[in-house]
């Protein structure tokens, strides 16, 4: 089983930045992906990025490319999303996904942190 905590959301204007930061535990070795989602009011729950947690592949929503990363640390036990150029439209709960190796249909989620732009 694996639980997983985000933080670094809040309040930030448009144009500024954040760094949001996923620590997983448990069976870490068992995650294949270490993923963000996002999910605005009355939106549905979106993909924003996703990391391979061992060879470190990356892939983004187009709305985010160029404007966020996703990384991880050297132990692969933490997953982070640096948030550069922040628009009103980037205003959700940020959720850390998980998804398991040898089960791909078995996945995590973590409780969510919020990110609010606004002037």
């Amino acid at each position: 089983h694996v639980q997983l905590v985000e933080s670094g959301g809040g309040l930030v204007q448009p144009g500024g930045s954040l760094r949001l930061s996923c620590a997983a535990s448990g069976t870490v070795f068992s995650i294949f992906t270490m993923s963000w989602y996002r999910q605005g009011p009355g939106n549905e729950r979106d993909l924003v990025a996703s990391i391979v947690r061992s060879g470190g592949g990356t892939t983004y929503a187009d709305s985010v490319k160029g404007r966020f990363t996703i990384s991880r640390n050297s132990a692969a036990d933490t997953v982070y999303l640096q948030m550069n150029n922040l628009q009103p439209e980037d205003t959700a709960i940020y959720y850390c996904h998980a998804r398991d190796y040898w089960n791909t249909s078995l996945t995590y989620w973590g409780r969510g942190t919020q990110v609010t732009v606004s002037s």
